[in-house]
């Protein structure tokens, strides 16, 4: 048992590893990607308080419940940050900026989370084969709604405050970027 927990430990540190990763490929910058993953942790204490407080162990499918957890979280999370960072870039303040992306992106953010939840009531309720699925990403979701639409702004304009507004991209073919073909 104590190998099978390891071995799932390994697999989800793994998965946010490739996470942030591609975060940073994706948005060119290692700041923006931290800022996405601050909320994974939030996401795994409320898988674990969850599993805490309706007694559900862990295992194979609360493992897996709270790796659905964490890629819904960052998704929103990516959703808000992309937002506020296009505002940042396009002459707001860090703080603005970040008050502006919960703004314009609470309801999809909402939204999201509530369906994903709603859909896993019945498998929390079920069996007790499935139920440790549903439990965790539940309790996942409700913390990294929680966190992406309070601490996550206030982490992107803390991350951002000093960061410069141009692109560092180094793809010609992108026009923000400086090095891009002046045709």
């Amino acid at each position: 048992m104590h190998d099978t927990i390891t071995n799932l430990s390994i697999g989800l540190g793994l998965a946010v590893l490739v996470i942030f990763l591609l975060l940073a490929a994706n948005y060119e910058s290692l700041r923006l990607a931290f800022v996405v993953l601050t909320t994974a942790p939030a996401t795994i204490c409320g898988v674990i308080l969850v599993l805490l407080i309706t007694r559900t162990t862990l295992n194979i499918e609360s493992y897996m419940g709270a790796i659905m957890a964490v890629g819904v979280g960052t998704a929103n999370a990516i959703l808000l940050v992309t937002f506020a960072e296009q505002h940042r870039r396009s002459g707001g303040s860090s703080i603005e900026s970040g008050i502006q992306g919960v703004k314009e992106r609470m309801r999809p953010i909402l939204m999201t989370s509530t369906a994903m939840i709603a859909g896993m009531i019945p498998m929390a309720l079920a069996a007790e084969v499935t139920a440790p699925l549903g439990r965790a990403v539940i309790g996942g979701l409700l913390a990294a709604t929680c966190a992406n639409l309070t601490a996550l702004p206030f982490v992107f304009s803390m991350v951002q405050q000093r960061a410069e507004t141009a692109s560092s991209s180094l793809d010609p073919d992108d026009p923000e970027s400086r090095y891009a073909s002046q045709v």
